[in-house]
């Protein structure tokens, strides 16, 4: 009676999850979405916008939503789907996919920003929602460190791009890179900058 009590309890309706992305604005890597179900029984402290949290509390944080929540996904779109589909589109699917992974069906989303991508349950866009609602703070803080770890790997395999510092952001020292060595295969190619070193015959890697 009590295993069929708790299969209960686990398939109710009421679970929600919050969704957010990382990496939509670099010129290097994949976009990386995360989708998170917290357990109301175990609130974890401290959850804000990761963008608003130093590196090292995000790893805390990363380690503690993956411990306590009750289900949390990560997916990505590739540099490959972002090129060709744009990167609206290649984001909208990295949150789907993540959404899709959740080992527990939520009975709503609630997702960053103002647009929702293609979802079989309800859902909701909430501008700022990762500095307003937790499951979506923790889903940014998901997506954020395994966004950065990513481009951590990268600035081992290309350590003279700087990937480690910038995370494939477009800053001065990125774009001189790109400049002096050329563009990777890691580079999205439909991004002006990228774009532009491809067009001087400069290809890299």
């Amino acid at each position: 009676m009590r295993a069929e009590q708790a299969s209960l309890l686990w398939d109710a309706p009421g679970l929600i999850a919050g969704v957010d992305e990382a990496g939509r604005g670099p010129l290097a890597g994949p976009v990386v979405a995360a989708a998170v179900i917290l357990d109301d029984q175990a609130p974890i402290r401290g959850l804000a916008d990761s963008k608003k949290l130093t590196p090292l509390r995000r790893e805390r944080l990363y380690d503690d939503i993956r411990a306590r929540a009750l289900c949390c996904s990560v997916a990505v779109a590739t540099v490959e789907e972002i090129d060709t589909l744009n990167i609206l589109q290649a984001t909208l699917l990295a949150m789907q996919r993540a959404v899709t992974g959740l080992r527990l069906k939520p009975s709503k989303v609630l997702v960053d920003g103002n647009r929702l991508p293609k979802l079989d349950m309800l859902a909701e866009a909430i501008v700022s929602g990762d500095a307003l609602v937790p499951s979506i703070s923790a889903a940014s803080i998901l997506a954020k460190v395994t966004r950065d770890r990513l481009l951590g790997e990268l600035h081992q395999q290309y350590p003279e791009y700087g990937f480690d510092r910038h995370k494939g952001y477009g800053t001065a020292e990125h774009l001189k890179a790109l400049s002096q060595h050329g563009a990777l295969p890691v580079h999205r190619r439909s991004f002006a900058p990228v774009a532009r070193v491809l067009q001087a015959g400069k290809v890299g890697g």
